[in-house]
This record gives structure tokens, sequence and C-alpha cells, in this order.
């Protein structure tokens, strides 16, 4: 028999993007589909995905949908759709008084209600379903309610007495974390929020400790992450509980999806290239400097930054180095918004460069791609990284990383210097230290100088495989031992 999931995620592309777990969501489901897993995909339906250019229909459930939250009865209605195209139906649980605002996440003061409604409505949706599946799968905060829910206020119901769950963590920075008084609206037990209980974090609700406690397995998006998250610096105040479950504690590297990111294929770029054809890649090149105002140079390397500009990607090792960068012998692209302190750096880096920086505040995903395919060192020295994707696209686009070796960077950048036999992909360095950062890039630079060992580099990436089939039977994997096989 065909194994049985649903997979929940607060957002899924194309239909609804913030970060990694947007892609993860968009991809993964349908990679398990065609190793024959039976799976169906739920989200909230936001105000974004009405007004886009998604083909969707209404699904008819059934009169009185209704998800009582706080003593507060929510209409909803369900929507489904096909995720690109494929043969994966995706759902959508609407309602408007919850989803249809500017934001997916929002400051407001009933955020904990709006996911409390949708993994409540998840569950609705599935009872009425009759939906007697292997696994449900949830991604994150806005989900980890779910397992909880099972196994106290619907462990009456008999529909899920066999249904197992997996809990895959993106990012253990983002927990979900709110005021004790949200205790009632949440329907959380009062016998399990107290003093280092297990919904209790410093006074506060905590959701995804809850998903962690009460999840039959636990993942996160890369085996060195899944490590790190169990010390104190890199778990968030989460290490102790973390140990409680370590032996159902996993880490799968996440994928990429080739059909998108792969310098043969790209239809955004103006002219494709392989490990093989890479000359071809100094015409992209050209082409970034003509989109951005660089000024051509082909022996002069490009670096690039594709990224939030936010502390977590490691910008304020940029801080200290305003005057390496103005001084070294390379130009450099910077695309990405966030905090207005890194915003500044790189505009005022910019204005004192005489032209060989050049920055582009806000996200545009040609851009991303020329810059993917037209730089020559891609610059991602992140303080933690649960898996990361721009390096592993800049592998795939022969645009050799230089990364911190933490998370998803460690697990995918082998440093030249480092790895035996010239298998080197890219330079990474360890301390979360500038001077470390510079070095590693100067190290890159130099070995640009010499071209066979560069294409050596380039190539080493470019043949690397990390598309999501190899995640996908990793996946196939855990959900087995979930459910004991």
């Amino acid at each position: 028999m065909k194994l049985k999931v649903a997979f929940v995620s607060s957002e899924v592309v194309p239909f609804s993007k913030t970060g990694g777990l947007a892609d993860v969501a968009g991809a993964l489901p349908i990679e398990l589909r065609k190793l024959g897993v039976e799976i169906i995909v739920f989200t909230p339906f936001y105000k974004s995905i009405e007004e886009g250019d998604f083909l969707y229909a209404r699904i008819d459930m059934g009169d009185n949908l209704k998800i009582s939250v706080g003593g507060r009865e929510i209409d909803y209605r369900l929507y489904a759709s096909l995720l690109r195209g494929d043969r994966v139906t995706i759902y959508f649980i609407d309602a408007p008084e919850y989803f249809h605002r500017k934001e997916f996440y929002t400051q407001d003061d009933d955020e904990a209600e709006r996911f409390v409604f949708f993994q409540k409505a998840l569950i609705d949706v599935l009872q009425r379903m009759q939906w007697k599946g292997d696994i449900i799968h949830i991604n994150d905060w806005q989900t980890s309610l779910i397992p909880y829910y099972l196994k106290t206020i619907y462990a009456w119901d008999k529909l899920f007495e066999n249904t197992k769950t997996v809990f895959t963590i993106h990012n253990i920075g983002y927990q979900g974390t709110f005021p004790a008084e949200k205790l009632p609206v949440t329907e959380i037990l009062p016998e399990h929020f107290y003093p280092t209980g297990p919904a209790e974090f410093y006074g506060k609700i905590n959701f995804m400790k809850l998903g962690i406690l009460f999840s039959d397995k636990i993942n996160t998006v890369s085996e060195t992450y899944a490590k790190e998250i169990l010390t104190p610096a890199f778990s968030g105040g989460l290490d102790g509980v973390l140990k409680q479950r370590e032996k159902d504690l996993s880490g799968i590297l996440n994928g990429v999806d080739y059909s998108q990111w792969s310098p043969q294929k790209d239809t955004l770029i103006p002219v494709n290239y392989s490990s093989q054809k890479i000359a071809r890649k100094v015409e992209n090149k050209k082409a970034l400097a003509s989109e951005t105002g660089l000024k051509f140079s082909e022996n002069t390397p490009v670096m690039a930054i594709i990224s939030r500009l936010v502390s977590q990607k490691g910008f304020d090792l940029f801080l200290d180095l305003f005057d390496f960068f103005i001084e070294a012998d390379a130009q450099l692209v910077v695309l990405g918004s966030g905090d207005e302190k890194y915003e500044s750096f790189f505009r005022k880096l910019a204005f004192y460069s005489e032209g060989n920086i050049k920055v582009h505040i806000g996200y545009n995903n040609k851009l991303a791609h020329l810059i993917e395919a037209g730089a020559d060192i891609f610059l991602m020295p992140s303080l933690y990284e649960p898996c990361g994707l721009n390096q592993i696209y800049s592998l795939k686009y022969g645009t050799v990383p230089v990364v911190r070796k933490t998370g998803g960077l460690a697990d995918t950048v082998k440093d030249w210097d480092e790895t035996p036999d010239e298998k080197g992909n890219g330079f990474v360095f360890g301390k979360f230290d500038s001077r470390e950062f510079a070095n590693a890039i100067e190290r890159a630079l130099n070995y640009y100088k010499d071209k066979r060992i560069w294409k050596k580099i380039q190539r080493n990436g470019m043949r690397e495989d990390f598309s999501w089939r190899k995640s996908a039977k990793k996946y196939l994997e855990l959900y087995n031992k979930a459910l004991g096989k």
C-alpha cells in the first residue's frame, strides 16, 4: 500500500514565500509523489493568493465550516489547486479575518489565534475527508501544535490513532512564543503550562517546544544544524528540550530545484552553459556588468551577495571591512534588503567605490539568476545557517562560494585548501571574525588568478548533486522510521 502523507506548511512556492520553507514545501511533495507517496499539501489562503495569477477551485465540504478559537466561531472555506501542474493537490484554508492581510506573518495581537485556527482547521478538514493517513508532516512553529492537539484535545478521534507526526525545524530562531494570557485561545491544557512545563518557556507559551516534545520524529534541514541546535549557542534556549528527544532528531539537507536553478536550463540568463562549456559563463558576466553598471573586465573577479541583510546572515562581519572592500582588486554586486544599518553600509560602500561596487536594495528574481550566472565568487558568511540555498545555487553556476563553517554551509562547501585530491569546491572559514572572513576572500581572489585551478574548483561545484530526489528518499526513510518500519 502507498504511504499516505499530509504535508502542512505556512508557505508554499509558488503561492506564498518569505524564505526557504516555501521552497521546500513546493518541491519536496512533488518528489515524494514520484517515489510513490500519496501526498496532499495544506497551507493558508492568503490575500496575495486570491489577488495573484493562480488557478484554484472551491471544494464543497458541506455546511457549517466553523472553528472555535478562544470561544469565537470562525467560518472558513476550502480551495484546491495543483503544485506546478503536477498531480499533487494543495488545499488552501481560507478565513479572510485571519489571512487576508498585507503580510503572511504579522506583529498583530492575534498572531497566536491565526495559526491556532489554521491548525485546528487542518484537523477539521482531515476529519471531514475521513483521511486515515500514515504521516502528518509539519513545518516550523506555525504548525507545531498539531502533534500536541492529536495527543490531547483530539485524542478521542480513532481516525488518527495510527497516524504519526514528523516535525521539520527550518529555523529554530523563530519559535512562536506568546504571552501567557493567550493560553485560553491556544487550547493548551493548563496542566501543561507551569515553570519548565511542556508549553512554558521563560513565562511564555512556546509553540515550537510543544512540537518538539509531542512529535514522533523531528528533523532539521542539514546534518550539521541538527548537531548545532543541541548546543546553547544555536538552540535559542531549546537545547535541553532537544536533548530529551535526541534519539528522534536527525538532519536532512534541503534539496534544490535544478529545473529552476541550473545554468544549462535557466531561461532567465542570456547564455546557458555547463561544466563542459564553462567558457560561456563570461557572456553572463558581460550582461551582469551591463545590467548593474559595472565596468566589464574579464579578468577582474566579481563578488556577489544575494541575501536578506540581517545579522543571521553574517553582515556584522562586513562592518569592519569597509577599507578591505574598497581596496580589493575585485568588484562587488549586492542584492537584498533588511536592517537599515546594513543597507546604509552597502550604500556608503558603493558611494566610495568609484563604480566597483553596485547595490540593489530589494529583491529581483531575474537579477538574482543573472548574478548567480555572471559573478565569479559568492559571499555567504552566516552567523548560523540551517541549510542555505544560495551557496548550492552558486556551486551549480560555477560561482565559487566563500562561506563560514556552520549548518548547511558546512555540509555543502568543501574548502579547496583543506580537501585532498583537489576535490574542494569553495573556501571556508571557521571563527565568526572579520579578519578570518577577509582571509578566506583573499584566498579565493588569489586562486582566481590561476585559471587552471579556478576552473577545477568551479567544475567540482558544478558536478555536485543536491537535487530534491536525494533528500526525498531520506524523508521517505524518516517516515518509515516514524511508523516503526
